[in-house]
């Protein structure tokens, strides 16, 4: 399983702080205004989409399998075949690695990135390796 390290320690942190503050104030909150079921509606409201928010971004993965890579970025899941795959990529300014697929298009893997230094390069080639040993699908005939 493919994970950052740094990407998802910080969604944890920032995430789990920014919700306990937001109700921390929403239900402390004196003043005109303040304490009434309208605003503590809001204050959780936004504290719930908060937790959400960090909920994806902490749990982006990268998940291999015998015959598939399943891909979790923040908004989308996608399940490739190896075959689909025809090349990873982690270019200087790239963020994250990104997968060249069979039928033309890129998909972002965000669960490797570059932020994590060493550690993301190093989980790039091993993806790559993965890539080639379970079946790298034929550069596309221009």
């Amino acid at each position: 399983m493919f994970r950052p390290l740094w990407a998802t320690l910080a969604a944890g942190v920032v995430g789990t702080m920014f919700v306990a503050g937001t109700l921390f104030v929403g239900f402390t909150a004196v003043g005109p205004g303040a304490g009434g079921a309208a605003s503590r509606l809001a204050f959780t409201g936004l504290a719930v989409a908060a937790g959400v928010l960090a909920w994806r971004l902490g749990g982006v993965f990268a998940r291999p399998s015998q015959h598939e890579l399943v891909v979790r970025n923040v908004i989308r899941t996608q399940r490739l075949e190896w075959p689909q795959i025809v090349g990873v990529r982690l270019m200087l300014d790239d963020p994250w690695v990104v997968l060249d697929l069979s039928d033309g298009t890129t998909l972002a893997v965000m669960a490797i990135q570059r932020s994590d230094g060493q550690r993301g390069m190093r989980e790039a080639s091993r993806l790559a390796t993965l890539v080639r040993a379970r079946g790298e699908a034929a550069d596309p005939v221009a």
